[in-house]
This record gives structure tokens, sequence and C-alpha cells, in this order.
């Protein structure tokens, strides 16, 4: 995921002529299970050779939101928190009716910005 990331702001940074990249903004989705250190680790180690070096990541973690097709429910997604996963567990289930719904957000990542020297 972080190498599609670095393509995308290196094919941007071409498009707009930079010549040096200093700051990119993202939107991860906490449904996305990326975890935002992993993401920083292997960035800051695969902007190494680019003109995306020394360049500041931002990472701005969007809750997720669900949807319930059979009660209209849409919000938080309930968690559960279970000593034996030892990590709370979100569910897909609708807290108003217990049925299946389904995630609407949150499972995006996304360049919110680039900032970059012509």
């Amino acid at each position: 995921m972080t190498t599609q990331i670095i393509e995308s702001v290196l094919e941007e940074a071409k498009k707009q002529g930079a010549k040096k990249v200093i700051e990119v903004q993202l939107v991860i989705g906490k449904m996305t299970f990326l975890g935002t250190e992993q993401v920083r680790f292997s960035y800051n180690i695969l902007v190494e050779d680019t003109i995306m070096k020394g360049s500041k990541l931002i990472i701005e973690e969007k809750d997720g939101v669900i949807e319930c097709s059979s009660c209209g429910y849409r919000g938080e997604i309930p968690v559960v928190d279970d000593p034996a996963y030892h990590v709370p567990i979100p569910t897909l289930r609708c807290p108003k009716c217990a049925k299946a719904a389904k995630i609407v957000e949150g499972k995006e990542c996304t360049i919110r910005s680039i900032r970059m020297v012509k």
C-alpha cells in the first residue's frame, strides 16, 4: 500500500514539474487495518532515493461507519472488547437491530494533499 501511495505522489510531482516533495498528507480509514507506524516506517525507507526524501508524512485516521439496510442505522462501528482477543474487535452488526451491516466509511486510504517545490 505504501508503495502505491509513493508512486501516486511521484507521478503527481512529475506532472507538476516538482523538484522536491516536502509534505504528504494521508487519510487512512481505521477499517483498512493499516498500522500508521508501519506506513511511516516503510514510507521513510521507500522515499530514500527519490525527490520525496526528507518529506514530512502526516496521517489522519478516519473512523469506520456502518449502515444497516434493515433499520436504517448509520453510525459508529460497535467494538467488542474481549480480553481473549487482546485488542478491541469491530463488529459488523447493527447496534440497533443486530442484523448485518455494511461498512460505508473507514476503508479508504487517500492522499489529501501534497506540498512540493517547483
